[in-house]
């Protein structure tokens, strides 16, 4: 039963070169032989030296014969139901004679090549180099391209791949091809994002994914502003209103495309000509029509209510603009507007004296400057220890304020600090719900720039609220109230833009009344209307949806769109607060319509109207897109056909500040969900998790990941942005850091492949650079692999419309085997929005079992130009053709540029209706006739055999290649090893492979590792064995097999296993308990020859 494949002294190079060029073959090729009647008088005739060349070349001959015939034979052996799994072959002929000559044989080969000079050996090394010598450069560099054709390629592909040559000139071509389009009158199921626009429009959808940029008002107007200080030491209010929108459109113009060439060079395949932005006149109308009918429909009103105020920009500020700042102990923070830091994290209690002499009751706050717009004192109506004040009043100790003590069960927990907490119901979101429940005054003791106003006492008024906060201490000390100060965990709100602490104030806005229109967005996903992916998400959605509140959508700004409002001022009247009287404002599309109605209003009277100066939160804006973007409020064939559209892929950040208000006004103005699916991709972070931020200087643009950057250009960016001086220095060393040499071209397929491949770690990603390089290096790979291809398919061949899988070899039905569970693997994991498994699941099938396994095993036919393998050869080449057609489609969502060069280099069959482009092309779908499961579970036996192999191997082994065995237990494992026999010396690079049966002794001086139950494999190590180290690596596998084991029989001895598991599983446990039984013992006769 065994077969052992030779090992030669010389081997056959791996690409089995012309016999005539290899030198391992010198001497084998020789002029015309002599007749054999002249032999030998002329033989006679030779002196000593010659008759010794004479005898070695017949002996040359002959092995020549001889290695021929063993490997036709092998090749000739391994397609008769075998498989050729590898590029180097070792054979055996006469070793006994080549080791007597040996020493000789330098010394022949040296005088035959100077005999024969003009021999064929010398001739074609010479033609070799002439052929490399005449090789032009330009052949392998693309012509010039004119902007917007197809890209023209070069007669030869480029040694190594290039990520800018590239992915030059294929994306203008695309979209001047109309291949980014969609069309509103498709019969095509409609779909609207760019792995998944790019599958689904390779799937046959009428894919749409609409480019659109929001106004980023509160960033926007900071960053110009900056930019005004900093160039001409100017302030908005210096140049006023209109200037300074014109300032901010000169800014927009010069860098608000960075976004958008991003996403270009990123290879997004948007409809370009259906771009828009929130301010254009389209949307700027769609805005305006949304805010007049949510206002008539009473959804939109002014009102006074707490919001979060920033005292440096003077405006109020969304939830999402607010960062909380997780303090453990008292912090010393830089406020802006502040020479010295601030002290936070700390709990200072104080007492409140109580009327008609009834002692003191003590209280505690973080924030003790807001004592002065206190209004009452609450405890929990069970507290015994206050059952005697409760309806008694405290008294302010700077103004004389009566603070009626209430009882309030829903804020104030008895069991922490004194159990009675100070109500400050305009500065404090629990009081300022304390403060309506119990209709408590609301006293505003700041001014818009976060000083103490009138109502804060004279002692106080004008003081910055943080230095009020030192002076209110040392007033509270003078009059014996202070009690102490305590370290104290805290959350503190630090608005993104200012990095001010935000202050919670009490200011007329105008509100969106979200509660109706947020129970139709929790019913549509809970009804599957709408689908959260990941699902995890679901949760949080009905945790803010259920609580939500009402929707602050005025901004103090000057950039955005102002809200569509008018005061009126009736005649007589002095306009001293602009809508201190919510009964005034009329809402209208414009200032006509506004006079029409307020005449209504007010007929016969004279009045003015004032627009209401403030601008609506971006989000408001941006929470119509869905419907804005198809022509909304017009009706449009892209509403008809796009609305609702599929999918919304967005960041779990925003879930609730965009896409819960995008769901709420879609359903609310447009009459359906907006979207079908929302995908929520993770968060990237640097490679060491934190958030990335300027002020750290670990932002990374993703241009400088795609061309390559040097650390020199990565601070000089920084200079040229925005920080201040102790940013920019912290910034500077962070990018020091962690891109000390800068950052590595690596192209935007590597890029893509990398960020989606990471979507499968929770909901962050860490974003480590080098693994996109790794991805760039693979790019080279998947090129190389094309150049192999393109050299073996040959300029003549011609793929066939259909292939016959079963008169294939066994190694090409296998790789269409496996090409067929990757396509199944890769779009089922697409259909579920798995992108991480699709990723993986191409990556594996090109890596390790194409590129691999597959090209290695089909070398040796390439190489072989005899006749006798015609079929052999044409079949091998089909299988290729199609891997790779296949495996090019099915990679480019993933990687549009590389995939879009390689693919058009491949030939095409004839009279075939190919597309022009990939990108349009079908993408590929299951064949049924290319599953084989038998022949694939035979392949991963052999794999895995090659693999422990490999793992024997000493680490100080380079090219050695040593003799190895397999120990089968059983006639079918037996069978299917000596069938693939050529492919486990090729893989492994073992020099022979001897097998053997169960009852023959096993070899010494090996090293041995289990492929399964039935197969052992052992490798030669005589000379390099280690005793300690071979039982180290098998007492290891030992224990890791007993702890399999042992869980495996506590599972199978668990109570109610034979009643509850059903028969297949049983049988399956007991397989693999049997399997480890046997490992086992095979470890335990290893350990016993080792200690021998």
């Amino acid at each position: 039963m065994e077969k052992v494949i030779p090992r030669s002294s010389a081997p056959i190079d791996g690409s089995l070169r012309s016999r005539a060029s290899d030198s391992s073959f010198a001497g084998l090729v020789q002029p015309a032989a002599q007749a054999p009647g002249k032999a030998a008088s002329e033989e006679k005739q030779l002196d000593d030296k010659e008759l010794e060349l004479e005898r070695e070349r017949k002996l040359k001959k002959e092995q020549k014969k001889l290695q021929v015939q063993c490997q036709d034979e092998i090749i000739s052996y391994v397609y008769g139901k075998r498989s050729l799994m590898g590029s180097v072959f070792y054979l055996q002929a006469r070793e006994k004679e080549e080791k007597k000559l040996k020493a000789k044989q330098k010394e022949t080969a040296r005088l035959q090549a100077q005999a024969t000079s003009d021999g064929p050996k010398k001739s074609e090394k010479k033609q070799k180099k002439k052929a490399a010598g005449d090789e032009n450069p330009e052949d392998f560099i693309d012509p010039k391209t004119p902007s917007g054709e197809k890209k023209s390629l070069a007669p030869q592909m480029a040694k190594q791949y290039s990520p800018s040559a590239v992915e030059k000139s294929w994306y203008s071509w695309w979209e001047s091809a109309g291949y980014f389009g969609a069309d509103p009158a498709s019969t095509k199921p409609p779909f609207v994002i760019d792995a998944m626009i790019r599958w689904r429009r390779m799937s046959g959808y009428n894919a749409l994914w609409v480019p659109g940029v929001d106004h980023a008002g509160i960033a926007t107007q900071v960053v110009v502003e900056k930019k005004l200080m900093r160039e001409r030491k100017l302030t908005r209010h210096d140049i006023g209103r209109d200037k300074f929108i014109s300032e901010v459109l000169k800014w927009k113009d010069q860098y608000g495309g960075t976004i958008l060439g991003q996403l270009r060079r990123l290879g997004a395949s948007l409809d370009w000509s259906r771009e828009c932005f929130t301010m254009d006149e389209q949307r700027s109308k769609a805005v305006t029509e949304a805010f007049v009918r949510l206002h008539k429909d009473g959804l939109i009103y002014r009102d006074y209510r707490l919001v979060n105020w920033d005292c440096t920009l003077l405006t109020a500020i969304s939830d999402i603009e607010v960062d909380h700042l997780e303090l453990k102990e008292e912090t010393m923070l830089k406020v802006p507007g502040y020479s010295s830091p601030v002290q936070f994290g700390v709990l200072i209690s104080f007492a409140y004296p109580l009327e008609e002499g009834l002692g003191e009751i003590i209280v505690a706050t973080t924030r003790i400057e807001t004592m002065l717009g206190d209004t009452a004192i609450a405890v929990h109506p069970e507290d015994k220890r206050y059952k005697h004040l409760h309806g008694k009043h405290a008294i302010h100790p700077f103004n004389g304020r009566k603070l009626k003590i209430i009882c309030d069960a829903v804020l104030v927990d008895p069991t922490f600090g004194t159990g009675a907490v100070k109500i400050t119901p305009a500065h404090d979101p629990n009081d300022f719900e304390v403060g309506k429940r119990h209709n408590l005054e609301f006293i505003n003791i700041f001014t818009d720039d976060g000083k103490i106003n009138s109502n804060g006492g004279a002692q106080f008024e004008g003081m910055p609220r943080f230095a009020a906060r030192v002076a209110v201490i040392d007033a509270l000390k003078e009059k014996g109230l202070y009690k102490d100060t305590k370290k104290n965990e805290m959350n503190l709100g630090i608005c993104s833009r200012s990095n001010d602490v935000v202050e919670p104030m009490i200011k007329p806005q105008w509100f969106v009344n979200c509660h109706t229109m947020a129970k139709a967005g929790l019913d549509a996903v809970r009804s599957k209307k709408i689908e959260i992916i990941p699902q995890q998400y679901e949760q949080d959605w009905y945790r803010w949806l259920e609580n939500i509140r009402d929707w602050c959508v005025s901004r103090q700004l000057w950039w955005g769109h102002r809200v569509p409002a008018w005061y009126v001022t009736l005649e007589d009247e002095q306009l001293n607060d602009l809508g201190s009287n919510n009964d005034r404002w009329i809402v209208a599309r414009n200032e006509c319509d506004a006079m029409l109605e307020a005449q209504k209003k007010y007929p016969g009277k004279k009045f003015q109207l004032n627009q209401d100066p403030d601008v609506l939160d971006t989000w408001f804006s941006s929470g119509l897109f869905p419907l804005t973007v198809l022509g909304w409020p017009d009706d449009t064939a892209d509403l008809r056909a796009f609305y609702p559209t599929s999918v919304l892929e967005t960041g779990l950040d925003i879930l609730f500040f965009w896409v819960a208000r995008m769901v709420m006004m879609g359903m609310q103005l447009g009459g359906d969900v907006p979207f079908q699916k929302v995908y929520l991709h993770p968060m990237i972070r640097d490679a060491h998790g934190r958030k990335m931020s300027k002020s750290l200087g670990n932002v990374v643009d993703p241009l400088e990941v795609i061309n390559g950057t040097t650390l020199e250009d990565l601070l000089k960016r920084l200079e040229e942005g925005n920080l201040d001086q102790n940013e920019l220095s912290v910034a500077r060393e962070g990018k020091k850091k962690d891109f000390p040499d800068g950052i590595a071209e690596c192209g935007t397929d590597a890029l893509r492949f990398a960020l989606i491949s990471y979507t499968s770690q929770s909901d962050k990603i860490n974003l480590d650079i080098k693994r996109v390089v790794g991805y760039r290096q693979w790019c080279n790979k998947l090129w190389n692999a094309i150049r192999f291809a393109m050299g073996k398919l040959g300029d003549h061949y011609t793929p066939p419309a259909t292939i016959v899988v079963s008169s294939m070899p066994p190694v090409c039905k296998w790789i269409l085997s496996v090409l067929n569970k990757a396509i199944g693997k890769t779009v089922t994991s697409l259909e579920a929005y798995k992108f991480a498994d699709a990723t993986s699941a191409i990556y594996s099938w090109w890596q390790y079992q194409l590129c691999d396994v597959f090209i290695e095993a089909v070398k040796p036919y390439f190489f072989n130009d005899s006749q006798e393998f015609d079929s052999a050869r044409a079949a091998c080449r089909d299988a290729l053709w199609v891997c790779l057609d296949n495996g090019l489609r099915l990679l480019h969502p993933f990687m549009p540029y590389v995939t879009e060069e390689l693919w058009q280099r491949l030939p095409q069959p004839k009279d075939s209706c190919r597309k022009n482009s990939i990108m349009i092309s079908e993408y590929p779908s299951v064949v049924q006739e290319w599953a084989d499961d038998k022949l694939e579970s035979e392949f991963s036996i052999i794999l895995d055999t090659v693999n422990k192999l490999r793992s024997l191997k000493p680490p100080t082994d380079t090219n050695e290649r040593r003799p190895a065995f397999a120990l089968c237990r059983g006639e079918d494992i037996a069978a299917t090893v000596q069938c693939y026999q050529s492919l486990v010396v090729s893989l492994s690079s073992v020099s022979s492979l001897k097998i053997l049966a169960e009852s023959d002794e096993t070899p010494l001086d090996c090293s041995t590792a289990v492929v399964n139950k039935d197969l052992s494999v052992y490798l030669e190590l005589q000379g390099a064995l280690n005793a300690e180290v071979e039982l180290e690596k098998l007492r290891k596998k030992r224990d890791e097999i007993q702890k399999l084991q042992h869980a495996l029989s506590q599972k199978m001895e668990a109570s109610g296993y034979r009643e509850k598991a059903p028969p297949s599983v049983q049988e399956e446990d007991m397989r693999k308990l049997t399997a480890f039984f046997e490992q086992l013992r095979v470890i335990g006769e290893a350990e016993k020859k080792l200690d021998a």
